[in-house]
Parts: structure tokens; sequence; C-alpha cells
């Protein structure tokens, strides 16, 4: 089991414990559950890492939603032998995901 070494409410370390054998920390064991981070805060229950902001543009954040060229191109064949619209509606939906500013 993971377990979280907590000295003075930080957690300074995360390792592999069974919970019964002799094991000497510097600080207190704590059973890690998800939010047991290292550098976080235990106030009696694991304080989650914070959520980063995403601070990518707009065109960074299309380029990763566009499918690749091989498969938008495979797209707008099928939708030419078929009369569909897959590629078109897949660009739409990218773009109104993530609209210019």
């Amino acid at each position: 089991m993971k377990y979280a070494i907590v000295k003075d409410s930080l957690v300074t370390n995360i390792v592999e414990w069974d919970g019964e054998s002799e094991y000497q920390a510097d600080g207190e064991l704590i059973q890690a559950d998800e939010n047991a981070w290292i550098g976080g805060e235990y106030n009696g229950s694991f304080v989650a890492r914070p959520v980063e902001p995403d601070n990518s543009t707009y065109a960074e954040k299309r380029a990763s939603a566009y499918a690749s060229i091989a498969e938008q191109l495979d797209m707008q064949y099928w939708d030419s032998v078929n009369g569909s619209r897959t590629w078109l509606d897949h660009v739409e939906a990218v773009k109104e995901a993530h609209p210019k500013p």
C-alpha cells in the first residue's frame, strides 16, 4: 500500500509499505489516497493538487482537437463516396469548441 510521510502538515514523500513491518520515517506515516502528492498538504485529509490553468491559445487547442491529416483525408473521401458530411461536421465541431477570441 502507498503511505505518505507527513511532517508539519506537509507530505514529504510517498512510499510503499505493508503497514506492519518496521519502517522508520522522518514524520508520520499515513495511508495515501488519490489526493496525496509530494509537497501537498495534510490537515486530517489530503488536500488535492490544484488544477493548473490551461494557458494554451485557441489555435493550440484547435490543433490538438483536429483529427490527423490522414484521418481527415479519409473522412473527405468517404464523404464524397457516401454523400455525407463527416469531415465538415468534425471541422465545425472543433471550431465551435475552440472559437477565435
